[in-house]
Parts: structure tokens; C-alpha cells; sequence
């Protein structure tokens, strides 16, 4: 199975005054420590929300020009047993590159198979053609190459 896995980061920007420049900074510098190995993974503003009262606050946390910036980070982890298993693997490859960043596994959804969805779109397609009256021989839309080349 293949899953997305939303991995939240801590990162902390130095010599910055406005929320929006520790934001632009923490994301650059964080591109910069994950190209050109995990070229890859998204990375978005992470979305902070009061526990108590559930107002948003802005990604960016600013004290003495020093900020501690939220980022989602997210993957795609391929051929996984679980879903435990696609988040120790996303951790660690982020992880690997990102070194002093505390890591946070905030989301892991399963994608649907490639193969399931092209068999899934076929069966649709097949049925959209012999409900609609088009029903050939073999169901087929296209004649075979052997009965072209007897004709």
C-alpha cells in the first residue's frame, strides 16, 4: 500500500521581526536542507490552533528577533505494510536531513493503488459502452488486427 504522511517540523529562524519573513525564511532554509535528495516532499505552513479556545495563530512564534516557525512537511512513502510503517519511514528520511528539528507525524492517509484505480476506470468505461447499446461481438469497441486484415 502507498500512503501520504503529513510530518509537522519545528524550525528555528534567527534575525527576523515580522511572522511572514521567519515564515519565508524557515521555508527556504528547509528546501535548502532537503534538495536535491528529497526534492519530493511539499512543504507548507503548518497551521497552529489554540487547544482551549481553537483560535489560529500564525505559524511563526517571534521572541528577541528569534522565531520558531511550524512547517507541514508532506510525502508520499511507497510499498508499506501499515500505516506506522509509512510514518517511521517518512520521520526518518526527513529526519535524516533535517538534524536538531523535532518531527511530528500529523496525518497518514492511503492513496489508492495505481493498478485498483486503472481496473476500477476500465470496468467503468466497459460497462458506460454496453449500456449504451454498443455491444460488438466481443464487447469491444475496436475490431481485432485479425479480423482488419481478413477483411
Amino acid at each position: 500500500m502507498n500512503c501520504r504522511v503529513v510530518v509537522e517540523a519545528a524550525v528555528p529562524v534567527y534575525d527576523v521581526e515580522t511572522p511572514d519573513e521567519a515564515v519565508r525564511i524557515a521555508i527556504s532554509k528547509t528546501g535548502e536542507m532537503l534538495n536535491p535528495d528529497l526534492n519530493y516532499v511539499e512543504i507548507n505552513m503548518g497551521e497552529r490552533v489554540c487547544p482551549h479556545c481553537g483560535d489560529k495563530f500564525d505559524p511563526a512564534f517571534i521572541a528577541a528577533d528569534e522565531s520558531l516557525v511550524a512547517l507541514e512537511l508532506e510525502m508520499t512513502v511507497f510499498n508499506v505494510e501499515r500505516d506506522e510503517h509509512a510514518a517511521r519511514i517518512a520521520r526518518k528520511e526527513i529526519g535524516q536531513r533535517l538534524k536538531n528539528i523535532p518531527l511530528e507525524v500529523l496525518e497518514i492517509e492511503e492513496l489508492e493503488e495505481e493498478d485498483e484505480a486503472e481496473n476500477e476506470e476500465a470496468e467503468t468505461a466497459h460497462d458506460d459502452t454496453t449500456a449504451s447499446g454498443n455491444d460488438d461481438d466481443d464487447g469491444d469497441v475496436l475490431p481485432e488486427f485479425d479480423e482488419l486484415m481478413n477483411e
